[in-house]
């Protein structure tokens, strides 16, 4: 073999294919590096492990694209083109995932905001339930008679989102009528006494008992106790029951709607 051939064309393929791996090799390895401390900045920060991972996956990527382009151009490959290449294949597959990345983007504002977490009962993107994991694309919610649901998180955040679990302490809202024909400060004191009874109603806010309205055909009452959020349904629910089971005792109406039906007779019939 010609030494010419060998010193002009072997030797120099020897020597850019062995710069080329030790590039890739001292890349990967300080591409690794970088994203090992990325991610302890991350989590230092504290930012949820799903968002980290994810972002630290990314990182690698192009990390790694970046290395094999340095091997490569080290090989004497153009790869101005293949960069080029790339750029229009992410183009093409961001235009075809218009809709993923919408929730990939909400998922990520999702996670760095916090407006809710796991174990709260929100209501968002016209569901109701329990939050039970926040990924990247989608939530999961458990509704309240167990079911689960899946919701894109762009739909939660492009929408209103109400937190029932944010605050430690929730008022109750309800409304009870009476008859015109009924006695108004005996029906308030019942009421007063039905909520200080219950040892899960707070103190302070106090509770509020007024006559709201003078309604077409009852007296209406707003009451408004205060508990902690976990009693809510709880007191709701059992003041609803006291309430009706002692108005009846005390002899108290509570109004309904009611239909009249006259029916004429003519003298032919």
């Amino acid at each position: 073999m010609d030494l010419s051939f060998i010193d002009v064309y072997i030797i120099p393929w020897v020597i850019n294919i062995a710069m080329a791996a030790a590039i890739f090799i001292v890349g990967r390895m300080i591409s690794k590096f970088l994203v090992k401390m990325l991610g302890k900045v991350l989590r230092k920060g504290k930012m949820e492990d799903i968002l980290v991972n994810f972002i630290s996956a990314i990182a690698n990527i192009l990390l790694l694209l970046v290395v094999v382009v340095a091997s490569l151009d080290q090989l004497g490959v153009d790869t101005t083109s293949m960069i080029a290449l790339v750029g229009a294949a992410g183009l093409a597959v961001g235009l075809a995932l218009q809709g993923s990345l919408q929730n990939f983007a909400a998922g990520v504002m999702l996670i760095i905001f916090r407006p809710f977490k796991e174990g709260d009962f929100i209501e968002a993107a016209g569901v109701a339930g329990v939050v039970e994991q926040i990924s990247i694309f989608n939530t999961v919610m458990r509704t309240g008679d167990n079911k689960e649901v899946i919701v894109p998180n762009g739909n939660i955040y492009s929408g209103v989102i109400t937190n029932y679990s944010a605050r430690d302490t929730r008022r109750v809202d309800m409304v009870f009528g009476i008859g015109y024909g009924d006695d108004l400060k005996k029906a308030k004191a019942l009421l007063e006494e039905i909520v200080k009874s219950d040892e899960r109603v707070l103190q302070d806010p106090a509770p509020v008992i007024a006559v709201s309205e003078l309604a077409d055909s009852s007296v209406n009452f707003v009451v408004r106790p205060w508990v902690n959020a976990a009693d809510f349904w709880a007191v709701k629910f059992d003041t609803t029951e006291s309430v009706k089971l002692r108005f009846d005792q005390e002899g108290i109406s509570i109004p309904f709607p009611q239909m009249d039906v006259h029916q004429y007779k003519h003298e032919n019939d």
